[in-house]
């Protein structure tokens, strides 16, 4: 999410700006940046250390094959492994690649599967104007030319501070590379040598390649009877010569209206506005074939995303069109597609998200999201929401962002590389976020800020991930009370499950604090954590760049760490700077790179409660002194061995009564693409398996784990999809040899009106496994089924509880008799970022408004609501230590009418020290005013206007 580079405590800006500046210093231009090389010449180099992809049974399942440019045959040069930020081999997986600077130079592939297609990550330099460069490179196969590629440095070079900009001439240059993809047009054999090479360094003097993703991407998916066709019933332009935004909403509208599903086919559609969907399924060919972009030419704010409606009251405050509003969204489906943005600039305002708005008992699945702000920033209030077996890459800003209000919605199995913010992340601003879940996904280099986060929220599961590379401010795992509105009952509460996830290089240097952050941190700057349980168990810890684990900002408690694995970490196992109660059992340290494993300044407020099986990381004299440098590439190179979890995965066990197909293994004859048998066991009623297209019978099995007394099967279809018939046999088995029929095949109706559900009788007896074959359907050319549940006995009579979407709006805070400008409405001239003028009245000393950076005079006011006598002013920023002392100029004025303002206090310096509160009083000539005005012209601190609370009193 936004903002880990305008951070909570402010380091002087020249110091920041003069050693970005040093690594930048070649960056520019026609150059690119400053790296370490190593020359070779076509010999294969052996990868800095573990890719993600080396985690057996953690992360995402995905259809490709990853090859690491330094670990194939090249003639280039090697840059890396370097973990310094600012430096191109930094942001690079494993922390090095490939550069190639002459014509004949490449970096050759062995193919170890079959593959059509390939995604790589590479990088261009930057041009003078910054605006990028535009080239090309040779796709060859066993040397002989397939393709010259397109590749463009359009989508990297970010400059300045938060929230960036593009121009070369700033400092802090970062997010380097990028990604494209390409189909060869037929299918090459394992053992093809795929070689990316320079024809000419005409357009881009070098060609940095990081790595390249080998798939076999299937034929297309055969258009189903019965839906709306965007293009031959909608008339959108599927060669994206013309704006078909206009064409996807009519479908989307009829296929609402009319109970249908809208088919997006093969094409290349340009959207220049949202698509806004309620109540409908909108589906494509394939995320290689359906492919929707753009952006509008003159409007910049508006470009393709596909968006639920917004909430009112809920997590969006700006700009809500009649079409977009009365939100959340129900009953949405989103499949089979990929949107491919143009976004080339981070405006935060600026919604030009993939997918947005409010969706509820929703799902996004199979879907590419690239080139846009954010791949997904749903704004709640909002429930069961989920989204599966997606690729997010290239964002400039979150892969996803969970905000406001959002509850029982999980992202799964889903890939996200190369974002330029937080990768998945949870906000709970104003209302809770409950019981969401980030599961077996897999994340690869963060730009900024952390792979895995929930600023506050209840009862959030983190497991069975794994990440990989954090770049800049941020780490692998943070949990938080921080940024706006997470505080009391939308703080850190509940019991969090961060089980079985797999951390390599994470944690990294924040160029702001000027010290490390670690693979898994706190924080509780808002307020102190009140009493959560916060378990974190069976999870490694694998060559962090700093410190291994981290506590700051603040007094944190409930923290529990069982069968945790340390093994590498730049500087210390524990990074010690805020008070906390940590519980620690069979947590193991090793390759230290300190020879004192913790550094505590914090003393005895710091209390560790030790169980059996610790080692590596405990001393009783704790080092607490300057920062050291850090140590890389101490970790392993291989992949642990896993041990028996202390918490296993989430699977259910044969149960006495219930659906006793719950989590058991499942078979299939078939799958399509990622919609894989096991979804018709998990419980989850968006996801779903289906089989191969166009060829029936198909055949589904579950081993309910021992001979059981069954009498009946439910299955079950996602609850928004249209009407349609299955013909279905159902046969059951004691041993998995011979079957025999419990159900005749026969015409099964799922009609969402009846809640898409079909009940099938069996008779009395005893099975362990049942087995569905399906001949027919007439919905689609497939079997498909959300969830296949078995019983026996008489069927349960309550339902599962489920957690409803909130109802009570965020509360507000009428006029005080004390502080006149507690919770009153406060307006300025403008905010970074999340820092809004609303925090200087929310009664929150930790938060506070700033203004836009370098673009002084800025103003702040705040209507008190009735004139009436104001006699001072207390102003405070926040107490911490790390704000230093800073002295900001500024006039007060007031006025009773909001339009005429008359001067209070001429402009003058006022100095806030954080020795003596961080605050200033200021007193006021006699006489009623309802609006008051502060406005800054200067600050020793920070460029801009800056303001935790503003409050004014009568006497």
């Amino acid at each position: 999410m936004a903002d880990h580079t305008t951070p909570h405590h402010r380091p002087p800006r020249p110091r920041v700006r003069a050693g970005l500046a040093a690594l930048a210093a070649t960056a520019l231009a026609a150059a690119s940046v400053t790296v370490v090389a190593l020359t070779s010449t076509a010999t294969p180099a052996r990868a800095a250390g573990l890719s993600p992809f080396d985690i057996p049974g953690r992360g995402a399942t995905v259809p490709f094959v990853e090859h690491e440019a330094e670990d194939a045959t090249h003639t280039g040069a090697r840059i890396g492994p370097d973990r310094r930020y600012g430096t191109l081999p930094s942001e690079a997986s494993g922390r090095e690649a490939v550069t190639l600077d002459a014509v004949g130079e490449y970096v050759e592939f062995t193919l170890t599967a079959p593959a059509n297609a390939v995604t790589f990550r590479y990088s261009l330099p930057d041009n003078a104007a910054g605006t990028g460069r535009d080239a090309s490179i040779d796709l060859r196969a066993n040397g002989i030319l397939v393709k010259a590629v397109p590749v463009t440095s359009r989508y990297g070079w970010y400059y300045g501070g938060y929230p960036f900009n593009n121009n070369p001439g700033d400092s802090n240059p970062h997010h380097f590379y990028d990604e494209t993809r390409t189909l060869f047009g037929t299918t090459y054999p394992a053992g093809t040598k795929i070689r990316l090479q320079v024809s000419s360094t005409a357009q881009s003097p070098t060609f940095t390649i990081d790595l390249a993703d080998f798939e076999l991407v299937g034929a297309p998916i055969t258009k189903p009877a019965g839906v709306l066709d965007v293009v031959t019933d909608f008339g959108a332009d599927p060669t994206g010569a013309t704006d078909s935004t206009a064409k996807f909403q009519a479908a989307v509208d009829a296929g609402q209206a009319q109970g249908r599903a809208v088919w997006i086919p093969t094409g290349t559609f340009t959207l220049w506005d949202h698509v806004v969907v309620d109540g409908v399924t909108l589906r494509g060919a394939g995320p290689w074939y359906s492919v929707l972009g753009g952006r509008h030419p003159t409007d910049r704010k508006r470009a393709a995303g596909i968006y639920g409606k917004y909430v009112p009251g809920g997590g969006y405050t700006g700009e809500i069109r009649a079409h977009e509003a009365n939100g959340p969204s129900r009953n949405v489906t989103l499949r089979d597609f990929a949107i491919i943005g143009d976004i080339r600039e981070r405006v935060d305002e600026d919604q030009v998200n993939a997918i947005g708005g409010a969706m509820t008992d929703s799902v996004v699945d199979n879907v590419w999201m690239q080139h846009t702000k954010v791949g997904a920033w749903m704004d709640g209030p909002m429930n069961n929401f989920t989204i599966r077996n997606s690729r997010i890459l290239d964002q400039t800003a979150d892969g996803v962002n969970f905000h406001t209000g959002v509850t029982n919605s999980t992202v799964t199995n889903t890939f996200v590389r190369n974002t330029g913010d937080d990768a998945l992340a949870m906000w709970a601003q104003n209302v809770p976020n409950v019981n969401n879940s980030f599961t077996f996904n897999t994340i690869g280099v963060t730009i900024l800020a952390n792979h895995l986060v929930s600023y506050g929220g209840r009862d959030i599961k983190i497991t069975d991930n794994v990440t990989a590379d954090s770049v800049t401010n941020g780490g692998g795992i943070h949990v938080a009370n921080r940024y706006p509105g997470v505080q009391g009952q939308t703080a850190v509460l509940g019991t969090w499950t961060i089980a079985r996830n797999t951390l390599i290089r994470n944690g990294n240097s924040d160029y702001n604090w000027r010290f490390g952050v670690g693979a898994i941190w706190f924080s509780a700057l808002n307020e102190a954590f009140q009493n959560p349980t916060i378990n974190i168990t069976d999870t490694d810890i694998l060559d962090s760049s700093y410190a291994a684990l981290h506590w700051i900002e603040g007094q944190t408690n409930g923290i529990n760490l069982n069968n945790v694995r340390i093994d590498g970490a730049g500087t210390y196992a524990l990074q010690v700077q805020a008070a906390s109660q940590v519980s620690f059992t069979n947590v193991r340290a090793t390759r230290i790179a300190q020879p004192n494993p913790i550094h505590n300044c914090v003393g005895s407020g710091f209390q560790i409660t030790q169980g059996a099986g610790n080692s590596g990381w405990y001393t009783a004299t704790p080092y607490c002194g300057p920062w050291p440098e850090p140590q890389w590439g101490t970790g392993p190179t291989t992949p642990p061995t896993t041990s028996n979890p202390t918490t296993p995965p989430p699977t259910t066990p044969p149960p006495s009564g219930g659906n006793l197909a719950a989590g058991r293994p499942v078979t299939a004859s078939s799958s399509n693409q990622t919609y894989a048998p096991t979804n018709a066991v998990d419980g989850n009623p968006a996801s779903y398996w289906e089989s191969a297209n166009n060829t029936f019978p198909q055949t589904l099995t579950v081993d309910l784990g021992a001979v059981r007394s069954v009498d009946r099967v439910v299955l079950r279809l996602p609850a928004g999809w249209e009407r349609r018939t299955q013909t279905i046999a159902v046969a059951g088995s004691t041993d998995g040899g011979a079957y025999t029929t419990l159900a005749a095949a026969a015409g099964r109706t799922f009609d969402p009106a009846a809640g898409n559900a079909v009940t099938i009788g069996l008779p009395a007896g005893d099975r362990r496994f049942v087995r569905l074959t399906v001949s027919a359907n007439t919905g689609w050319p497939a079997a498909q089924l959300s969830e296949f549940e078995v019983y026996g006995g008489t069927p349960p009579t309550t339902p599962p509880p489920t957690t409803p979407s909130p109802t009570t709006p965020p509360p507000t805070t009428a006029p005080p008799t004390g502080n006149l400008a507690a919770g009153r409405p406060a307006t300025a001239t403008s905010h970074a970022d999340v820092y809004v003028a609303g925090n200087a009245t929310d009664g929150n000393p930790n938060t506070y408004w700033e203004s836009a950076n370098n673009a002084f005079p800025q103003s702040l006011t705040v209507d008190l609501g009735t004139a009436g006598p104001v006699s001072r002013l207390v102003l405070r920023l926040p107490q911490q230590a790390a704000w230093q002392t800073r002295t900001q100029t500024f006039a007060v004025l007031g006025s009773t009418d909001g339009a005429t303002y008359g001067t209070l206090r001429a402009s003058a310096g006022y100095t806030f020290n954080p020795t003596t509160g961080n605050f200033v009083t200021i007193g006021l000539p006699a006489g009623d005013r309802r609006f008051v005005r502060l406005t800054f012209t200067g600050n020793t601190g920070w460029p801009a206007g800056q303001l935790a609370e503003f409050e004014a009193y009568a006497s």
